[in-house]
């Protein structure tokens, strides 16, 4: 690298710092719960951590079972910013499953749980809007209501979501009237491979996230532009990659939260594959901390030191 770029990357760092520098986010990792992956989160330098939702922390966790998950979590200095949890919140097992794990957030303090939004796919807009607001209401807000928990929608493409677009976001956001116990859970990887600008969206739904996904998207551009997206053998044109390795403009995103005062839960979900296996069991393998490390330490230039709330 020349003295110049050297330069340059030493002033775009600087001023990503002097814009965040009244921002008080916390940091940390998506991930399975053990006793060994919160140790190592802790270790690292983070301030939070979004559990998955299973083992020890689900549903049918004994009290003393999720005492321990407490105490765990607390000897580390970490929040549990959130959980997450599945399921098309239009079909009826799912919606009974999905209160219980209200239930659970409740019994762990947690105020956020991300996922879909629920969908009947091949009906129009408004008709899969209107069920979701009717199933939420009647199946859930009592239940968020009696544990202080808001339910939260990640653009992740998939069957049982229609948020997945600022269109949609719009829609759901506008039908549910800023009730209290709806927001979003921004992941700007899912809108990336979907030609969605991150930072537009960010900017413009600011006020509804209170909780990140750190995830890039890497778009292979050669074969687009010869094959397109719907290429021949359905070719992959595209992949999630740790922060920094894909197509997303981090500067702007980190500034787009910094600038709306955005002070929650931010979290590396490492999908890389360049770093896996995952788990070991539970735990994480040493080539999935070392995805974590990397990506931690690139998120760094843009977040302040040791935020902590």
């Amino acid at each position: 690298m020349t003295r110049r770029a050297l330069l340059q990357s030493a002033i775009t760092v600087a001023a990503a710092n002097a814009a965040t520098a009244h921002w008080k986010p916390k940091l940390g990792v998506f991930c399975r719960y053990s006793a060994a992956n919160i140790a190592f989160a802790g270790e690292e330098g983070f301030t939070c951590v979004q559990l998955a939702t299973g083992g020890p922390v689900s549903p049918e966790s004994t009290d003393e079972q999720l005492a321990e998950v407490k105490r765990s979590l607390a000897a580390r200095g970490l929040t549990l910013a959130a959980l997450n949890g599945g399921g098309n919140h239009l079909d009826p097992a799912a919606q009974q499953r999905f209160v219980k794990i209200i239930e659970l957030a409740g019994r762990l303090g947690v105020p956020f749980i991300g996922g879909s939004s629920g969908a009947n796919p091949g009906r129009p807009l408004d008709e899969q809007v209107q069920a979701i607001v009717k199933a939420y209401e009647t199946q859930y807000f009592p239940a968020c209501e009696k544990y202080k928990v808001r339910i939260l929608w990640e653009p992740y493409v998939n069957p049982a979501n229609i948020a997945t677009s600022p269109v949609a976001f719009a829609a759901l956001l506008r039908a549910f009237n800023d009730s209290p116990y709806v927001g979003l859970q921004m992941d700007p990887s899912h809108l990336a491979w979907q030609m969605i600008d991150p930072v537009d969206a960010t900017r413009e739904f600011a006020k509804y996230i209170f909780n990140v996904h750190l995830k890039d998207t890497e778009i292979n551009w050669p074969l687009v532009r010869r094959g397109g997206i719907q290429p021949v053998d359905n070719a992959k044109w595209w992949r999630f990659r740790l922060p920094g390795s894909g197509v997303i403009d981090w500067k702007g995103f980190f500034t787009a939260l910094a600038d709306a005062g955005y002070s929650g839960g931010m979290n590396i979900e490492n999908e890389d594959e360049f770093y896996y296996p995952n788990y070991n069991g539970t735990d994480f393998t040493e080539s999935f901390k070392e995805g974590f490390r990397v990506a931690h330490a690139y998120v760094r230039q843009f977040v302040p030191q040791g935020a902590r709330s």
